[in-house]
């Protein structure tokens, strides 16, 4: 069952006089009105599991930095914890073409893309269980120092051979997991992070690119940037349309979709953050 209601806004009138009659019109003339609602609400599942979604009919251009990102702390680890937090960055090359496929002057805001951001309410027989927040569409730069990361990160890999999968997860322990990850690499037998056989600690991916990839090479937006918490386990659906479900483990979930395909040398060898800043603080931000 799905049921949406759209809301576009309210006109409130107190005119004593009315000097104009409303008209029905015709429906080839309504044919031709288009238009986006500011705020629609989406109601999805049955009555023992239900899923409320509330998006806001907005697009955002961003560059913002934050010091410490902490999700799920318990003491003895956080399901997130990310520093120097940073969407969008600062140009550094007028000639490079950035995601968006502009160019930019030196010391210009490259902004992150967030579109129709929205929340999600996950209710199991009466009871909320979970919650998410994201963009159904976005598109930029993503830097940090992930430190410990539980969800999903869209980056695939290519070893040796030319073949390209999806990269894979690790914990500090060298075992692969999507919950407290401190490391990504090679899904294969021969992966070892504590040599950085096939593999590095995500600290060393100071940016990401978010956006999805195109055959052109060029970058299109996407879809399905979220993070979530959720007491126990909930199958979120995707945000483009296609049905496809995302898994998410009780606790924090972050899900990151990223146009980034590297091979093997480039992932050890990390990759560097853009720059954020416009004073150098020595701190790696400019």
């Amino acid at each position: 069952m799905r049921n949406r209601l759209a809301l576009a806004g309210m006109l409130l009138f107190s005119a004593a006089t009315a000097h104009a009659e409303l008209k029905p019109i015709s429906d080839d003339e309504m044919a031709s009105v288009s238009g986006q609602a500011m705020i629609a609400v989406d109601v999805d599942g049955t009555a023992a599991e239900r899923f409320t979604r509330i998006t806001m009919g907005l697009d955002a251009e961003i560059q913002t930095n934050i010091d410490n990102v902490v999700f799920g702390d318990t003491g003895d680890g956080s399901d997130v914890a990310i520093s120097q937090l940073s969407l969008g960055h600062i140009s550094t090359d007028a000639a490079k073409i950035q995601l968006d496929g502009q160019t930019y002057a030196v010391n210009d805001i490259v902004p992150f893309l967030g579109s129709d951001p929205y929340f999600e309410l996950a209710e199991q027989n009466g009871e909320i269980i979970g919650f998410r927040m994201g963009f159904n569409e976005a598109r930029g730069t993503l830097s940090g120092d992930i430190d410990s990361f539980s969800g999903q990160l869209g980056l695939q890999l290519v070893d040796d051979a030319g073949n390209v999968s999806d990269a894979q997860l690790f914990g500090a322990d060298g075992v692969a997991t999507s919950l407290r990850a401190t490391h990504i690499g090679l899904n294969d037998a021969a992966t070892d992070c504590s040599t950085g056989a096939q593999c590095t600690a995500l600290s060393n991916l100071k940016t990401l690119d978010i956006g999805k990839a195109n055959e052109d090479g060029t970058v299109d937006v996407a879809t399905n940037l979220f993070f979530s918490f959720q007491k126990e386990a909930v199958d979120w659906t995707s945000t483009d349309g296609t049905g496809d479900i995302i898994s998410a483990n009780p606790g924090v979930f972050l899900n990151i979709p990223t146009a980034m395909q590297l091979d093997i040398q480039t992932l050890q060898n990390g990759i560097p953050r853009a720059r954020t800043e416009y004073i150098d603080r020595g701190v790696g931000l400019f």
